[in-house]
């Protein structure tokens, strides 16, 4: 059997797979307890130490608690949610308007993690040929920070269904500067078994066999899985 010296201690994997398998993107379970200061230092401080190429460090983050800039916020959603709505119809459409899709007031703090497209400058090592890698790194910022707030016991919702543009004049963002993550913190009553979609059965986690291919798409991986 191969191993590392590398490696962490039998106890510390456990923890990071679960905390990997653990984590869901929550809007319901959301308590009115704060998040400590020092416990939100430690999310963005996991956050911050995401990958990015070149070193770019291409985020920002706009810790939101003001009601105002919030119920802004969620106006937007609700405006983008019929919109999204209106594409599906009937038993689909009437499953998609049952489902609960943000926590915006609900959750005591809101995050905005944004991309700085122009971070670096305008020669960053490694993004001349894929000029979005910003924005993958960004990405990655994120699930750091949700991998980070599970182990603390905070849970995290990703808030998508919202017009970029009117985001971005909400939280007066310059020009050059992406909202990527809407995000709603807050402790939880529970974590969900299952990632709710999952649960109310909106979609069905695909088997990983199906989506493993060996050295060419569509072909076998040669070991196996």
């Amino acid at each position: 059997m191969t191993t590392s010296n590398h490696r962490f201690s039998d106890a510390e994997r456990r923890g990071l797979y679960r905390a990997i398998h653990e984590r869901r993107d929550v809007r319901s379970q959301f308590l009115p307890d704060r998040i400590p200061p020092d416990v939100l230092a430690r999310l963005l401080e996991a956050a911050h130490h995401a990958p990015s190429v070149g070193f770019m460090q291409p985020w920002d983050f706009i810790v939101i608690e003001s009601r105002s800039v919030r119920e802004a916020v969620l106006a937007m959603f609700e405006q983008e949610n019929q919109k999204a709505a209106e594409r599906f119809e009937g038993e689909r459409q009437a499953h998609y308007r049952s489902l609960k899709l943000q926590g915006i007031m609900e959750s005591p703090l809101n995050l905005c993690i944004t991309c700085d497209r122009s971070r670096g400058g305008p020669h960053v090592l490694g993004r001349n040929s894929m000029v979005d890698t910003d924005l993958f790194s960004t990405c990655l910022a994120v699930q750091n920070l949700w991998l980070a707030a599970r182990v603390e016991g905070i849970g995290v919702g990703w808030v998508s269904i919202l017009d970029q543009e009117q985001l971005s004049k909400a939280l007066n963002l310059p020009d050059h500067v992406y909202p990527l993550a809407y995000l709603c913190l807050g402790y939880v009553s529970e974590f969900l078994d299952q990632p709710e979609l999952e649960a109310k059965g909106w979609r069905s986690r695909l088997p990983l066999s199906e989506l493993v291919h060996g050295d060419q798409w569509g072909q076998p991986l040669a070991s196996g899985l």
